[in-house]
């Protein structure tokens, strides 16, 4: 079974050593924020200067296998390149946007995996903003799994903040209740992990 901590360690290893800002988002932030659940990949956001973005580009293909056929085509459509690690791991890597993104990497929290090796993981409020805006059903139980094992921990009205943003400009009221309806449970008295 391929390892995402491995890949993690990886990836980290290549973003350190270009100096590239990093935060996991994915579900290795789920299992740490949140519910514990398998995953067998890993997403992670990047910041580089727009300047940088085609070098970039070129050096992550060149050190990791693409997934699809035209990487770069691929990656200036959804700024999203899709890679594999070395243990065959699919690596999704998110070029940030200026500012909400600014925010996510000024929040970033190290966290020791193994010895010696610390990660670099979005905050529990960003990881819930993440999963708000996607809306999958797997997102909604994630973003549960998270405010109930955080709880009053959560930084509430930085999240409200931001979904009120992202709900005006995507026009979907709901990206803000995907947050509210288990923030109230939890307010209730209702859910909580251990």
């Amino acid at each position: 079974m391929r390892d995402p901590l491995e890949t993690a360690w990886e990836i980290h290893q290549f973003l350190s050593a270009r100096q590239v800002p990093y935060a996991i988002i994915g579900g290795l932030a789920v299992q740490h924020w949140g519910r514990p659940r398998l995953t067998t990949d890993l997403d992670v956001t990047v910041a580089v200067r727009a300047e940088r973005t085609q070098a970039f580009l070129q050096d992550v293909i060149t050190q990791f296998t693409p997934r699809v056929k035209d990487p770069e085509a691929f990656a200036r459509s959804t700024r999203v390149i899709l890679v594999r690690a070395s243990n065959d791991c699919p690596i999704d890597i998110s070029l940030a946007i200026p500012g909400y993104e600014d925010s996510v990497m000024s929040r970033v929290v190290e966290y020791e995996v193994r010895s010696g090796q610390r990660l670099r993981f979005c905050s529990p409020e960003d990881l819930i903003i993440h999963k708000a805006v996607a809306g999958r059903p797997l997102d909604v139980q994630n973003i549960e799994g998270v405010v109930f094992r955080q709880g009053d921990a959560l930084d509430a009205e930085y999240i409200r903040r931001w979904l009120r943003d992202f709900a005006a400009t995507l026009e979907s009221p709901e990206v803000l209740e995907r947050f509210e309806a288990p923030w109230r449970q939890l307010r209730r008295g209702g859910h909580r992990i251990p």
